[in-house]
């Protein structure tokens, strides 16, 4: 399924559950539960999270700076010759990867940011940080996609919530709309592998990304979704 339809269905179920449970829904919760209905396609560079928290113009700004660096080493006593010559192409050579080679680039360097100066918004840096090192080297519909991968931002959230006000709704929140995402890409002709190394596919092919069939499916489960919400929020309150 597309991003959008990830996050309108994971996070709109998710909450709708909640509220009949008789959860507190509070402004965290519902965070978390949006940002986990999309977190399993951190894996992807051109996925709806991806590029958001990566927008192209960031893009642009860090392939200037690559350049601009380059022409730096190229002029200034860094290095002697040759090695000026190489370093510079070597830097300026990477302003000019692909796309999704950059955003990975860029996820990194977060990362690493994180790490060196996100000490004030402990654990959440760490998390960030190790969710994004891990984002890079998977594959996509690989490890994030997996029970393990709901199982291990489950208990990312429930030590991250503990003293916290809402702390154990966050991870039903973030678990349930997570494990949604992957229902929903269980859907799909291509499927999931939940538990590797184990070959079995969740694959129930009623649907394929892009086509006017998967379309018309996603747009069902959206109109079904949102139905839901209104009958939880609007005419069940």
């Amino acid at each position: 399924m597309m991003g959008k339809s990830h996050l309108v269905i994971s996070t709109g179920v998710t909450l709708s559950a909640m509220q009949w449970a008789g959860c507190h829904l509070t402004v965290p919760v519902v965070a978390v539960a949006a940002l986990s209905s999309l977190l399993p396609d951190i894996d992807e560079p051109n996925s709806l999270l991806v590029r958001s928290a990566v927008p192209a113009f960031l893009l642009r700004t860090l392939q200037l700076t690559l350049i601009g660096a380059a022409i730096f080493l190229y002029f200034a006593d860094v290095a002697p010759y040759p090695w000026n010559i190489v370093l510079a192409l070597l830097i300026g050579s990477v302003a000019f990867l692909p796309g999704r080679r950059l955003r990975k680039l860029v996820m990194l360097l977060i990362a690493v940011g994180l790490v060196a100066f996100g000490s004030a918004y402990d654990p959440w840096n760490a998390i960030a940080a190790s969710i994004l090192v891990i984002a890079t080297l998977v594959p996509h519909r690989g490890l994030t996609h997996t029970l393990y991968g709901v199982a291990g931002w489950t208990a990312l959230l429930y030590i991250a919530g503990k003293g916290m006000e809402s702390g154990s709704l966050l991870w039903i929140a973030g678990g349930l709309s997570y494990a949604l995402h992957l229902l929903a890409d269980s859907l799909t002709q291509r499927g999931i592998t939940p538990l590797p190394p184990l070959p079995f596919k969740l694959r129930l092919k009623l649907m394929s990304t892009g086509t006017k069939k998967g379309g018309a499916v996603e747009g069902v489960c959206v109109t079904l979704t949102l139905l839901l919400v209104v009958l939880t929020f609007v005419v069940g309150r």
